[in-house]
């Protein structure tokens, strides 16, 4: 049995839709929070305004072992130069200072679900998982896109 097996994680009163999320942020209550990699932000993109900070940098900053897996992904891309005292003052301006949600968005949803409990248990509690992450809100610009594309005189077939 490996022991690189991520233990599976409670979503309950750790992650927040999407649409919820947009709207914290749209209402000046939270900031949403990009763990991905930079490589991964480059190759799909990222969702205008967000914060930057690497997940798996972090934890291996923070003495947390890697996984397997998580030590591929860091290594497929280039370090971003981020320090501990760098990520501490990022995340104390944005959830102290500003008094904000701090909003973690990744791929799927799987490592922000992490993040935010790795970030509450050093003393954020006000720190939630973006549920489907960056798929999520890549969906909906594509539903917005289509649905601006048909116009508002396109009507449903009866």
């Amino acid at each position: 049995m490996s022991t690189d097996a991520p233990t599976p994680i409670d979503p309950s009163g750790l992650e927040i839709s999407l649409a919820s999320a947009m709207e914290l942020t749209r209402l000046g209550l939270g900031t949403l929070v990009d763990i991905r990699q930079a490589f991964e932000i480059e190759l799909k993109g990222g969702i205008p305004d967000t914060v930057h900070i690497p997940l798996f940098e972090v934890k291996q900053l923070l003495g947390h072992p890697l996984t397997e897996d998580e030590q591929d992904i860091l290594d497929a891309g280039q370090p971003t130069p981020m320090d501990v005292q760098g990520f501490f003052t990022t995340v104390n301006r944005l959830h102290h200072v500003r008094d904000h949600i701090v909003l973690l968005v990744c791929n799927s949803g799987r490592r922000s679900l992490y993040g935010a409990q790795l970030l509450r248990s050093m003393g954020y509690p006000k720190t939630l998982s973006v549920g489907g992450g960056f798929q999520a809100w890549k969906k909906l610009q594509q539903a917005s896109a289509a649905a601006q594309a048909s116009g508002p005189a396109a009507a449903p077939a009866a």
